[in-house]
């Protein structure tokens, strides 16, 4: 059967940037398994598949897979795939500004996405669907450094000390002293999983290359197909817990832009919102994205 998909570059607004996402286009009929031999043929971090939704209220249900696993949530496929639903149900706003609002049924619960279509540009913007939560367990230090090909005093600035969060899905956090250290990662795939116990690590640093950027970080998840991505929206939906851990913002709505995907050639920029009302109020992620591709797939 021909099924339609797109192509997006997403938590970007240049081509060939950002993190690349495939949308696949009606969906209904396929089961998990191959679902997961589509993701594998594509090859990207992610792709989505997109089905009528449970609730006729909502757009569309939707599922997540890496090319070896299923996601319950992730951000780029969030943003990416609102973004292009929304496109082919308002256009582009190349003749003035449309809003509206996507509502995608993913594993881990409905999620409502605000898109901004203007002048050919797109921005989405969603409440994370679940408020980032501490992981039990201290992470090794001395086995991070070594799977991540660092040295123990590497790792840590200021108050910031390796944790483990989820909002949705898990992710290990290392803050590491500065942007030199973390251009030097080289990562040790034989000590890797014993390290990180979620399999994905996180690593970030205050220092940025753009004065307009909290932190820079990179994302590596190699046993989940991922040797590193370019930008990880429910890393830094579950790095909200981070910051108010480490960084105890007090009340009110904070902004962040975190940085990824420089080193590896493709820049990203992900906007983190965090309303603090004694504790997370709510998390907020956004981003753009382009169309750089579409076609049909014959399976």
């Amino acid at each position: 059967m021909k099924r339609a998909y797109h192509i997006l570059d997403v938590f970007t607004n240049t081509p060939l940037a950002g993190n690349p996402l495939a949308v696949v286009h009606d969906s209904e009929g396929l089961d998990g398994a191959r679902m997961q031999a589509i993701a594998r043929e594509f090859n990207l971090s992610e792709t989505v598949f997109v089905m009528p939704p449970d609730n006729p209220a909502h757009s569309a249900k939707v599922r997540i897979f890496t090319p070896t696993i299923e996601l319950p949530f992730a951000g780029h496929p969030t943003v990416g795939t609102a973004i292009i639903l929304a496109r082919q149900r308002w256009g582009t706003g190349e003749n003035g500004e449309q809003d509206g609002l996507v509502v995608l049924e993913e594993e881990v619960g409905p999620v409502r996405v605000g898109v901004v279509l203007k002048n050919g540009a797109s921005f989405a913007e969603f409440d994370i669907p679940q408020k980032p939560a501490a992981l039990d367990g201290e992470t090794d230090t001395d086995l991070a450094a070594a799977a991540l090909g660092l040295v123990p005093t590497e790792i840590g600035f200021e108050n910031h000390k390796a944790c483990r969060y989820t909002a949705g899905v898990d992710y290990d956090f290392v803050p590491v002293r500065d942007l030199a250290v973390l251009k030097r990662i080289s990562v040790d795939t034989r000590t890797f999983d014993k390290a990180f116990v979620s399999r994905s690590a996180f690593v970030y640093t205050r220092e940025t290359m753009s004065t307009e950027s909290a932190f820079h970080a990179r994302m590596f998840a190699p046993s989940d197909g991922i040797a590193e991505d370019p930008a990880t929206g429910s890393a830094v939906a579950a790095f909200a817990g981070v910051v108010r851990q480490f960084d105890q913002p007090l009340g009110g709505v904070h902004q962040y832009r975190i940085e990824q995907g420089h080193i590896m050639g493709r820049p990203s920029h992900i906007n983190l919102e965090i309303d603090v009302q004694g504790g997370l109020h709510a998390v907020r992620i956004g981003g753009g994205a382009v169309v750089v591709a579409e076609g049909v797939i014959d399976v």
